[in-house]
């Protein structure tokens, strides 16, 4: 069998990966229009911090080490059309300019997102600029060594990395999001309120409640212009989230509106010898029994594993997702899995909410800290549909223990008495995630008086 695989960041690496080493005999050909594979994107702040030295660092893979497990590689090649009645696609070689046709038995779309580029004056100027790929990560770096002004557009977690990155450089930072807060997605306004006040103690700017109209680009850098004012930069950095980079299949398999590949849960698409993996792919929101469009490297990585085993025989299917997800801002850890409150009823859930701030370990101890943590459930049902946490301590794998929740349709009253490990080091005889439970409990009991 031939297997066809276009686009090769996290889906495309892995799913190549578990193809060649479980089915060495395969035929695996990968086309890729950059020069590099595997690039994490999300430690381009951390790069840019300085944290972390080597953007080199940040690839898992290389089109060698394919290479090298049978894959046959064909870097800075741009396919250009896929057509499913001859199974063939035409790529072309952006170095040579060549063109070709090539043939396969099932093609694994990987092709993931590109960052959404509003029809705005001046976007496309030269002191304007994107963060997705390993380019933009060396560019970025390269403009914000002589920078002293950047403004950043998007308050999602790319765009506040970035402001946080920049001001530990000792940047005149701005933010700039339509909506009244960062992270609104994600973390409700107590947490949000607490975080922004590190980022204006630190110098950081917000410019929130404002929609971007133009760039002004003039010798010295860009004057970035909205409905309520101006801002002077050096550069500036657009990171208004990102859109699935599907053109090729348009009116060839099922898409959402929005242009994500609709799939069933072996990630099959609607052409039966088409898989879809990855940013380019909706995926199965649990929290809401949905589909949702949400770009992960996590969902990547577990769907190109999924690929590679269902291109054998659809055995393995995918269980969805919480899009839990972290960030470590100044020192705070901050996380979340699932819907918040407000999300929950903006998509019709009849949810209830508590927040609690607590010590994660007893006070009797050397030290401790709080922790504030919030968790969301469906009133009806008592199942748990989200969480936040957030402290100096690191709460990070607290996020994973509410996707499980979510996953497996645990409920409040689970939670709450849940067995966990308790040593005075680590926890209270109740760890932090009961006692929010327990709160959660004894809420909707006072809901159902």
């Amino acid at each position: 069998m031939k297997v066809i695989i276009v686009g090769c960041t996290h889906a495309g690496t892995i799913t190549a990966t578990q193809i060649l080493q479980n089915h060495p005999d395969t035929e695996v050909a990968i086309y890729e229009r950059n020069d590099n594979v595997s690039f994490l994107s999300c430690g381009i702040a951390v790069y840019l911090s300085g944290e972390v030295g080597d953007p080199d660092a940040m690839f898992y893979s290389s089109p060698e080490q394919l290479t090298e497990l049978g894959a046959e590689v064909h870097m800075q090649h741009n396919v250009t059309n896929i057509d499913p009645k001859t199974k063939t696609i035409t790529v072309t070689d952006l170095v040579t300019g060549e063109t070709k046709t090539d043939h396969y038995d099932k093609l694994v779309d990987t092709t993931g997102s590109w960052p959404v580029i509003p029809s705005i004056d001046g976007v496309d100027g030269p002191h304007v600029h994107l963060c997705k790929n390993y380019q933009h990560a060396k560019e970025l770096f390269k403009v914000a060594e002589e920078a002293k002004k950047i403004v950043v557009i998007g308050g999602g977690y790319i765009g506040v990395e970035l402001v946080e990155a920049y001001t530990r450089q000792n940047k005149d930072v701005t933010l700039i999001d339509g909506q009244p807060r960062m992270l609104h997605k994600y973390f409700d306004q107590e947490y949000t309120d607490r975080i922004q006040k590190e980022f204006v103690d630190r110098g950081a700017h917000f410019a929130f409640g404002e929609r971007v109209t133009a760039f002004e680009d003039h010798d010295n850098g860009v004057t970035v212009k909205t409905d309520k004012g101006s801002y002077d930069a050096d550069i500036a950095v657009l990171c208004v989230g990102f859109r699935p980079n599907t053109e090729l299949l348009k009116g060839k398999v099922d898409m959402h509106d929005n242009g994500a590949i609709i799939t069933n849960e072996f990630m099959q698409t609607s052409d039966p010898d088409i898989y879809a993996a990855g940013d380019s792919a909706a995926v199965h929101y649990n929290p809401t029994g949905k589909d949702a469009y949400i770009p992960l490297a996590t969902n990547a990585i577990r769907q190109g594993v999924i690929v590679a085993t269902n291109l054998f025989g659809n055995t393995m299917r995918d269980m969805g997702t919480q899009s839990s997800s972290g960030l470590n801002l100044y020192g705070t850890t901050m996380v979340s899995s699932g819907l918040t409150l407000e999300n929950a009823k903006e998509a019709g859930i009849d949810a209830a909410a508590v927040t609690v701030e607590d010590n994660y370990r007893p006070e009797f101890m050397p030290s401790t800290t709080p922790v504030l943590m919030t968790l969301v459930w469906d009133k009806k049902t008592r199942q748990i549909i989200g969480g936040q946490f957030m402290s100096k301590y690191d709460v990070s794998q607290s996020a994973n223990i509410i996707s499980l929740c979510i996953q497996d349709k645990h409920t409040i009253d689970y939670l709450a008495f849940v067995d966990m490990l308790f040593q005075p080091s680590f926890d209270r005889p109740f760890n932090y995630v009961n006692i929010l439970a327990q709160a959660a409990v004894k809420k909707q009991a006072e809901l159902d008086q």
